[in-house]
Formats: C-alpha cells, sequence, structure tokens
C-alpha cells in the first residue's frame, strides 16, 4: 500500500494505491507512525495514479492536520489535477499551509529548500 524513503532530509512517503473506505485507518495509522518517527523532518506524500482518489485525500487532510499540529512542514505531490484541486480546496488553513506539487522531485527540492 505504501513505502517511504528518507531523500536529502525528506521523509518521502509513497502511496502506491487506493486503499479504499475501509482502509482508510489502516493507511492513516502507517502514515502517521512515520511522520512521528522521523519528526521533525519535512514530509512528502507522493500519490501514485492508483491511489489518487476521494479515500486517499481524506487521510492526506488528517495528517496534514496532525503535521500542522508537530509544526512538520507536509507537501503533497500527485499528477491527478482533481486531486490537486480537491486537497487545495480543503485543506486546513489554520496551521501549516499544505503545499502541493505536480511532481515528487520538485516537491522534495522544496520541501529541502525550505528546511535548509
Amino acid at each position: 500500500m505504501l513505502s517511504h524513503s528518507f531523500d536529502h532530509g525528506v521523509l518521502v512517503i509513497t502511496v502506491h494505491r487506493d486503499p479504499g473506505i475501509g482502509g482508510r485507518a489502516t493507511l492513516l495509522t502507517r502514515i502517521s507512525a512515520l511522520v512521528q518517527a522521523y519528526r521533525p523532518a519535512p514530509v512528502v506524500i507522493v500519490l501514485d495514479e492508483p491511489a489518487a482518489r476521494s479515500a486517499v485525500v481524506s487521510v492526506i487532510l488528517r495528517v496534514h492536520h496532525l503535521c500542522s499540529r508537530l509544526g512538520t512542514l507536509m507537501s503533497v505531490a500527485t499528477h491527478s489535477a482533481p486531486v490537486r484541486r480537491a486537497l487545495e480546496a480543503d485543506a486546513d488553513t489554520g496551521g501549516t499551509r499544505l503545499v502541493i506539487h505536480a511532481r515528487a522531485d520538485t516537491a522534495v527540492a522544496a520541501a529541502y529548500a525550505a528546511v535548509a
């Protein structure tokens, strides 16, 4: 369902497939555990094409809320324009801004530059 790596001090979590409605809680738990284990490293969540669905969007928004509480920079990278628009429309504006990119390499470079 997901994998992770550490690139230039940035935690990169890649969601490979849509967990469906029933798998949202598991995905949220796994991503949250990684965010907390690697904090204060900035986080980039990459959504592979099969993962770019509404169930994943809700998980990403919850993780963004967690990152805001922790003061952790979080970005999302997805090729899906509808998913980018959904994330922008529903992102929590009360904490740390959710940064959304179309490409993973751009997201990682921007996150690295922001904390360097």
